[in-house]
């Protein structure tokens, strides 16, 4: 999938400024989250490389716990890095809906576009706009999310 960058940065925010966005208890379980995480140094210096070559989009919501994991974890990573890290925010379900999960609004209608089921979804893309990976939820193949961003830009390479 392609997607028009400068809108999506019109569209979103950067990583920190959700965190700081987010209404309490939400976001002292991010802080708490970013404040306890070590970073990867071995992944962190690789990734470095990368900055300014792409692009990590992330579909989010205060009330996930996941999202307030790793979330932090991509703040941490973003400002370690130079990686940019753009946050969709305010995902809200929509217990009522047969067609759809996420009740738009509040949650952005990006959501079909980029086809979200669960959350957090973390997606990479290149500086040109071209989706090269996804990270649904959690790591899949690495244990922890700089090593499996690591592996999805070193793919392309």
């Amino acid at each position: 999938m392609n997607a028009d960058l400068a809108d999506v940065r019109k569209k979103t925010v950067e990583a920190d400024q959700y965190i700081s966005s987010l209404d309490q208890p939400f976001r002292q379980n991010f802080l708490i989250a970013k404040q306890t995480y070590q970073l990867n140094s071995q992944a962190v210096n690789q990734l470095k490389r990368f900055a300014g070559g792409f692009v990590i989009v992330v579909f989010s919501a205060g009330w996930c716990k996941d999202c307030a994991k790793n979330i932090s974890v991509l703040a941490l990573m973003g400002k370690a890095t130079g990686l940019e890290v753009r946050v969709f925010g305010g995902l809200k379900k929509d217990p009522l809906s047969h067609v759809g999960k996420w009740r738009i609004p509040p949650s952005p209608p990006e959501v079909k576009t980029f086809s979200v089921e669960k959350i957090p979804l973390i997606i990479v893309f290149d500086d040109g706009g071209v989706e090269i990976g996804r990270i649904i939820e959690n790591p899949k193949q690495w244990p922890t999310i700089e090593e499996e961003l690591l592996a999805i830009i070193k793919s392309q390479r």
